[in-house]
C-alpha cells in the first residue's frame, strides 16, 4: 500500500481502535477556542433540518468555510476528500460537464438519452445531465454528498447517491466582500458578493465571479516544429504555437431575494447565469496506429485516398511520430515539455471526391456554455407541527464544443457538437409531527419536464462518414409521489421508512443528413452489387451507411416503486448506530448515437438494492469525530456505454460489419458491490484540526454480456478506485500582525481506475496490424500506421496517484482583510483525469492530463 494510504489508515485506526465498518461526516470546525471540540452541522438529507450526527445515512457534509479553507472552486474538487466518490471534469470529447460515480455507480456520457446515476442538485433543483454540472462553489452554505441510493429521498436517477449544493440565503446584514486572485498560467479570478436589507423583511444577496486561466497544453504546428517533414503546415505565420487547450474563461452571477411577510412565511426567489467561453479541454495523444486512408477507389481496396496528403503528394499515416510522449512515442521534437503538447489542428484538409465531397472543413477550437435559470422556494408554517414547502424551478442551457481527439494534423476524428436543454420542475412537500411528536413525516409530489436537443457535425474519416447529427429531440417527463416518516420507538431509538412511486417517459427522434443539409441516399451501391471498395469506397453515395436512420423514433415508458427502511439507536449522547435497506433505479432508454439502424437498440432500467450499517460518534469531550459505514449493493442491469458493438460484427448486408463506429449504451451485466468508508475530524488542541477519510470498494460482476459489450467478469465500472484516502491538517496561529495566520496542507490518494466499461490493462498491438483481423478483445477496423515502433501498448487504465495542496493565509482580527498564498499539485505530479480509448475504431487513444504545479495569491476585502 502506498505511504499515503498507510498514513491515513494509521490515523483512523488511532481514532477508533479500528473496529467498526463504514460511515460518515466531514465538516468544518467552528468550536470555541478555549474548548476545542467538533461542532454541529445541519443537513436536510431527510427533508428536515437535522444534526449531521443524527442522520442515519452515509453523508459527507462540507461547510462553505471548509471549502474556502481548502481553496476548492468547483464541485469536482469536493470528491478528493469524499470517500468512494469520483468527480472529474469531462474530457474534450464530451464538452463542459462532469463525470460522476459514487460507490461504483455513475455515468460518463452527458447525452439526454442517459441519466447520470448520481443526482446533482442546486438548492433542491435537479440537474438532468452531466453537461452543465461542473458547478462553481461560490457563496455556498454547504455541500451534502449522500452515498448510496436516494430513491425515496432524491428521486429519479440517484441510485448511486446525490450531490446537493445549498446557497447562502439573504439575511439583510448589509455586508459584502470582494476577492481577487492571480496565479500561474495567467490565472485571474475575481469574486464579489453583498447582502443588503431592501425593506422591512425584504433582503437581497448578489454574488458574482469571473474566472480566467490560460491553457496548459500547447497546440503546435507539426511542420514548423519538425523541419524537413512531409506534413504540410497549418500555421498562419512563423509562430509554431497554434493555440492552447485546457484554458477557461467564465463569468457567473446570482441574485437572490428573500421576503418574510410574516413569521410563518419565508419566500426565496433566485436567478442565476453562467457564461463560459473556454478552450477545448486539455488533451494529449497517447496512442496512434492507423494508415489514415479512405477505402480505395476500386474493388481491390488499392489506390490513394489519404486523410492528409503530404507535401510530396504521398499520404501520411497516423502513427507514433505524432505521439509526443510516452511508450508509444517516436516523436523527435525538442525544446518543449513533451507531456503537455498536441499537434491538433481542428481541421480536415482531406481532398474532396464523390464519396467524401464535404471537404475540407475546419472547426474553431472552443468549449462554450450558457447556463441560466430561476427558482422560487416558499416555506409556510401552517401550524407549530405542520409545514409546507414548494420548490419551483425553470432552467435552460446551451453547450457547444469542438473535439479533435487524434491530436494531429491528420483529421481522423473531428466533431463539433451542440446540446440544448430546457427544463422546469415543481415539488411540493408537507411535513409535520403527530402522536405527541413521536412521528415525524413528509409527504409530497414531484413533476419534471425537460426538452433537449443534440446537434453535431460528426466527421469520422476513419469510418468513411461525415454527416449532420440532429437536432435530435429528446423530450422527457418524470412524475413521482413520495412519503417518508421517522417514528420514535423509545428514547434514542428511531425507525425510518420511505416509499416513492415514479413514472418515467422519454422519446427520441433521429435526424441524419449530409453536411449541406441534403437527404442521405441509399442503400449503398456496394450492397447493390457495384464493384466498389466496400460501402465507403468511391462509387457509393456519401454517408450511405446511415441510410434508414433519418426519421426513426423510439420511446421509453416505465414506472417504479422505491423504498427505504432504516433504524437507528443512540447509545449515548456521543454515539449513534444505524442500519438501513434501500432501493433505487435509473431509467432506461434507447441508443442516441446509432451509426446503423441495427445499433438503434433499447436498454433496460438499472436497479439497486443496498444494505448499509454504520455509526457516528463524537468522542473525548467532542474532540474526536469518527463516522463509519459499511455497505453491500445488489446492482442489476448496469447501464454503461460500449465503444465496440461486438455483436454486430456480421450484422450488415452480406455479413458486413456494423460493430464500429459504435458508442452504444447497454445493460452490461449485474454485480455485487461491497465496501466501507471512514471519516474523521480531530481537534486535539486549540487551533489545530485534522480531517481525514479512507474508503474501500470491492466490485464483482456476477454476470455480464461479453458478446455485445466486451465486458468480462473481472472488470469494474469506470472511474471506480478500490481505495481512496485523504487527510487535511490545519493550524491557526493567532496574534500575527493583528490577525490570524492559517497553515493548511491537504493530500488525497486514489488507486488505479479504468475509464471504459471493458477494462484494458495493457494490450500489445502491432503497428502493422491488418484491418479487421481477428484480434482479442476486438478487431481493429483500420490497418496499422506503421512506424519505427513495431509493438505498441494500449490501455484504458489510470494508475493510482497522490496529490497534495498547500495554503498559507492571513486574516485580520476584524476579518475585514485577508491574504492567501496557495500551491496546488505541490509535488508537480503528472497524472491523468480522464482517458479516451478509440483504438479499435479510430486507431487512437488520448488523455486529459491534470494541471502541473500551480501557484496563486488572493487578496480579500470584507465590508
Amino acid at each position: 500500500m502506498t505511504r499515503s494510504l498507510r498514513a491515513g489508515v494509521s490515523l483512523l485506526a488511532f481514532s477508533i481502535g479500528a473496529q467498526a465498518l463504514c460511515g460518515q461526516a466531514l465538516a468544518q470546525d467552528t468550536s470555541q477556542p478555549e474548548t476545542p471540540t467538533t461542532t454541529e452541522i445541519v443537513v436536510t438529507a431527510q427533508f428536515r433540518a437535522q444534526n449531521l450526527q443524527d442522520t442515519p445515512l452515509a453523508i459527507t457534509a462540507v461547510s462553505g468555510e471548509l471549502i474556502a479553507s481548502r481553496g476548492q472552486t468547483n464541485v469536482s474538487e469536493i470528491a478528493s476528500q469524499a470517500p468512494n466518490v469520483t468527480l472529474k471534469p469531462q474530457g474534450q470529447e464530451l464538452g463542459p460537464g462532469i463525470i460522476a460515480f459514487i460507490r461504483g455507480v455513475g455515468q460518463t456520457d452527458p447525452n439526454f438519452a442517459l441519466e447520470p446515476g448520481v443526482g446533482m442538485y442546486i438548492d433542491d433543483v435537479y440537474l438532468p445531465t452531466l453537461t452543465g454540472s461542473l458547478l462553481d462553489l461560490t457563496d455556498l452554505d454547504r455541500v451534502e454528498v449522500l452515498r448510496g441510493p436516494q430513491g425515496t429521498l432524491a428521486g429519479r436517477n440517484s441510485l448511486g447517491g446525490s450531490i446537493k449544493l445549498y446557497s447562502k440565503k439573504p439575511e439583510g446584514s448589509n455586508t459584502g466582500s470582494i476577492e481577487a486572485t492571480y496565479g500561474r498560467y495567467n490565472r485571474i479570478d475575481v469574486r464579489g458578493l453583498f447582502d443588503v436589507k431592501l425593506a422591512e423583511n425584504l433582503f437581497m444577496r448578489v454574488g458574482g465571479v469571473t474566472k480566467n486561466v490560460d491553457g496548459y497544453v500547447k497546440r503546435l504546428d507539426y511542420n514548423l516544429t519538425h523541419p524537413g517533414t512531409n506534413v504540410p503546415t497549418f500555421a498562419k505565420g512563423a509562430d509554431p504555437v497554434l493555440g492552447k487547450v485546457g484554458g477557461t474563461s467564465s463569468v457567473a452571477g446570482k441574485v437572490s431575494l428573500r421576503w418574510q411577510p410574516s413569521e410563518t412565511v419565508d419566500i426565496n426567489l433566485s436567478g442565476d447565469y453562467t457564461r463560459e467561453r473556454n478552450e477545448p479541454g486539455a488533451n494529449v495523444l497517447l496512442y496512434a496506429n492507423t494508415s489514415a486512408v479512405f477505402d480505395g477507389p476500386n474493388a481491390t481496396f488499392t489506390g490513394g485516398r489519404p486523410f492528409l496528403q503530404g507535401t510530396n503528394g504521398a499520404g501520411i499515416p497516423l502513427n507514433c511520430a505524432f505521439v509526443p510522449n510516452g511508450a508509444n512515442s517516436c516523436d523527435t521534437i525538442s525544446g518543449y515539455d513533451r507531456r503537455f503538447i498536441s499537434y491538433a489542428t481542428y481541421g480536415d484538409a482531406a481532398r474532396p471526391d464523390s464519396q467524401m465531397p464535404y471537404k475540407p472543413t475546419f472547426t474553431d477550437p472552443h468549449s462554450n456554455l450558457d447556463n441560466y435559470g430561476a427558482a422560487l422556494t416558499i416555506d409556510v408554517d401552517l401550524s407549530d407541527a405542520l409545514k409546507l414547502k414548494s420548490i419551483t424551478s425553470w432552467r435552460k442551457y446551451t453547450a457547444d464544443w469542438s473535439y479533435d481527439s487524434d491530436g494531429s494534423p491528420i483529421a481522423n476524428n473531428n466533431l463539433n457538437q451542440t446540446q440544448k436543454n430546457r427544463q422546469w420542475s415543481q415539488e411540493l412537500r408537507l411535513s409535520g409531527k403527530v402522536l405527541d411528536d413521536k412521528l415525524d413525516f413528509t409527504v409530497g409530489g414531484f413533476y419534471f419536464d425537460t426538452r433537449g436537443t443534440f446537434t453535431g457535425r460528426i466527421n469520422l474519416n476513419y469510418a468513411g462518414i461525415d454527416f449532420l447529427h440532429g437536432p435530435d429531440p429528446t423530450p422527457a417527463k418524470n412524475k413521482a409521489l413520495f412519503a417518508n416518516f421517522t417514528f420514535a420507538l423509545a428514547e434514542g431509538a428511531n425507525l425510518t421508512g420511505g416509499i416513492r412511486q415514479s413514472w418515467d417517459e422519454k422519446d427520441y427522434g433521429y435526424v441524419r443528413r449530409n453536411p449541406d443539409g441534403t437527404a442521405i441516399q441509399g442503400p449503398c451501391n456496394f450492397f447493390l452489387g457495384a464493384p466498389t471498395a466496400g460501402p465507403t469506397g468511391l462509387g457509393n453515395q456519401p454517408n450511405c451507411l446511415l441510410f434508414g436512420l433519418n426519421g426513426l423514433t423510439a420511446s421509453f415508458r416505465d414506472n417504479r416503486v422505491d423504498w427505504r427502511v432504516a433504524a437507528d439507536y443512540r447509545f449515548s449522547p456521543d454515539f449513534m448506530a444505524y442500519a438501513q435497506v434501500s432501493t433505487g433505479y435509473r431509467a432506461g432508454g434507447v441508443n442516441p448515437r446509432p451509426f446503423f439502424p441495427s445499433q438503434a437498440t433499447a436498454f433496460r432500467p438499472e436497479t439497486i438494492t443496498a444494505y448499509e450499517v454504520g455509526f457516528k460518534s463524537d468522542l473525548f469531550d467532542r474532540k474526536l469525530r469518527v463516522n463509519v459505514s459499511a455497505f453491500f449493493n445488489d446492482y442489476k442491469n448496469i447501464i454503461l456505454s460500449s465503444v465496440n458493438c461486438l455483436d454486430l460484427a456480421t450484422a450488415g448486408p452480406g455479413g458486413s460489419s456494423q460493430a464500429t463506429p459504435c458508442l452504444r449504451p447497454s445493460n452490461v451485466g449485474s454485480a455485487h458491490v461491497k465496501g466501507f468508508e471512514v471519516e474523521t475530524l480531530i481537534r486535539p488542541v486549540e487551533n489545530f484540526t485534522i480531517d481525514g477519510s479512507v474508503s474501500y470498494l470491492d466490485f464483482q460482476y456476477q454476470n455480464v454480456d461479453t458478446l455485445s459489450t466486451g465486458v468480462t467478469l473481472k472488470d469494474v465500472t469506470p472511474y471506480t478506485p478500490k481505495w481512496k484516502a485523504a487527510v487535511g491538517v490545519q493550524y491557526d496561529i493567532p496574534d500575527v500582525l493583528k490577525g490570524m495566520v492559517t497553515l493548511r496542507l491537504d493530500g488525497a490518494y486514489q488507486s488505479k481506475i479504468y475509464t471504459e466499461a471493458a477494462n484494458l490493462d495493457s494490450l500489445a498491438v502491432s503497428s502493422t496490424v491488418p484491418a479487421n483481423s481477428p484480434v482479442t478483445p476486438s478487431p481493429f477496423s483500420n490497418a496499422g500506421g506503421g512506424g519505427p515502433i513495431t509493438t505498441l501498448r494500449l490501455s484504458n487504465r489510470i494508475d493510482g496517484y497522490f496529490l497534495a495542496n498547500a495554503r498559507v493565509g492571513w486574516q485580520s482580527d476584524e476579518k475585514d482583510w485577508g491574504v492567501t498564498l496557495e500551491v496546488q499539485n505541490l509535488t508537480n505530479k503528472y497524472y491523468f483525469l480522464t482517458l479516451l480509448q478509440e483504438a479499435f475504431g479510430a486507431g487512437t487513444a488520448s488523455g486529459q492530463p491534470g494541471r502541473p504545479r500551480t501557484w496563486s495569491v488572493s487578496v480579500r476585502r470584507s465590508f
